[in-house]
């Protein structure tokens, strides 16, 4: 196989799916307990997570771990800069919100995909949030790392809200599609990427998955995929309008910015002229299960 098929998207999304078919229940309990640690110490990589499951008694190597948090898109923080590459001939783009002043909603939004254990297998998560109001704009499950996934969430929140200023990502093959970089720009949105394993850059959302994960994933253990998707949309009706939130005066997101929405979807229209359409071969979603 060439290295130039290897680096293709619907390469990616294969691994993604023979590894979610393949993994044996002592790899998916791993894969569980890696979950649990890197939201306590996001700074392991793969030889201090190796070390630590050793020490609880876990028979693994460093090969291994690296795979799995490879298959769970784990991304350890990086004290000094990460010279990693994203996918070969995808463009990066630069971080555009270090001394932003966001002080409004639709200025700047944030995404970003997360790993959810289940009983006997294990799902994505991809979310949309507003970097000023914390609120979840929209969100989809999937069983694969396909770019299709993350589009169709993008589109959901362009279509409620109308398009943000600036959306800001990791640098990760979703995200540096053609498919997610063509819809911003279509959108007239400014792309703003993290550096490379600097999940800070997104702490939000990275705080959202904490919050998810603690008080409602890791407290049930999901049989099928319609459960998962059940789940997390109950938790994500309480997170919007319900859960209060310090950095907005102990208001909920969804009561934060209730005159500015008014004014939002009025202005939707005028500012997303563009219809959600994909480039040839990048909305090819056969094998991709959509949880309903």
């Amino acid at each position: 196989m060439s290295k130039r098929k290897q680096h293709a998207p619907e390469f990616k999304a294969k691994v993604a799916l023979e590894a979610l078919k393949g993994e044996t229940e002592q790899n998916l309990g791993l894969m569980r307990r890696l979950d649990e640690q890197f939201l306590e110490t996001p700074f392991f990589g793969v030889r201090q997570m190796t070390w630590h499951l050793r020490n609880d008694g876990h028979l693994v190597n460093e090969k291994r771990i690296r795979r799995l948090m490879r298959v769970m898109r784990l991304m350890p923080i990086y004290q000094k800069p990460n010279t990693s590459r994203p996918a070969k001939g995808h463009k990066t783009y630069p971080y555009l919100l270090r001394g932003l002043r966001v002080d409004r909603p639709n200025q700047v939004w944030c995404s970003d995909i997360t790993y959810l254990p289940m009983r006997r297998g294990f799902l994505y998560l991809v979310a949309i949030m507003d970097w000023h109001t914390r609120k979840v704009l929209a969100w989809r499950i999937s069983n694969t790392l396909e770019a299709d996934v993350c589009v169709e969430a993008l589109n959901e929140a362009i279509h409620k809200f109308g398009p943000p200023e600036i959306m800001n990502t990791d640098q990760g093959a979703q995200f540096t599609s053609f498919a997610w970089t063509d819809r911003l720009r279509r959108s007239g949105v400014r792309i703003s990427m993290d550096g490379k394993g600097r999940f800070l850059d997104n702490i939000f959302i990275e705080r959202l998955w904490r919050s998810l994960k603690y008080e409602c994933v890791y407290l049930h253990a999901w049989e099928t995929g319609s459960e998962a998707k059940a789940g997390i949309r109950k938790s994500m009706t309480f997170y919007n309008p319900r859960r209060r939130h310090s950095a907005l005066v102990g208001k909920a997101p969804s009561l934060s910015n209730g005159r500015w929405l008014k004014r939002a979807l009025g202005a939707a229209q005028k500012r997303d002229t563009s219809t959600p359409t994909c480039s040839r071969g990048t909305c090819n979603i056969s094998k991709v299960i959509r949880i309903s």
